[in-house]
């Protein structure tokens, strides 16, 4: 993959406040986002991607993983395109 974008968690996690770490608009957000949650959204999406045992920065003691995105475009758009997807997961 030539251009990867990295998604956390906590990135999609409605508990969370901005500042915390979400970046989606409360309305996107979602209760207690997984790697199996942002797989399942990523595979309905039909986008390549990879998982990676690692964690975000400021959340390190949690070590919730990481999904790496094939992504040409800007990651706010991916981010909000995931969002979406994860909302509408049944």
């Amino acid at each position: 993959m030539d251009t990867e974008r990295i998604l956390y968690p906590c990135y999609f996690n409605a508990a969370l406040r901005r500042r915390e770490g979400r970046r989606v608009p409360g309305d996107l957000a979602v209760e207690k986002p997984d790697i199996a949650a942002l797989k399942a959204a990523l595979t309905r999406l039909g986008l390549s991607f990879r998982v990676e045992e690692a964690h975000h920065p400021s959340r390190w003691m949690l070590r919730e993983g990481r999904v790496l995105v094939a992504w040409d475009g800007k990651k706010e758009e991916l981010i909000h395109s995931v969002a979406r997807a994860l909302g509408s997961r049944t």
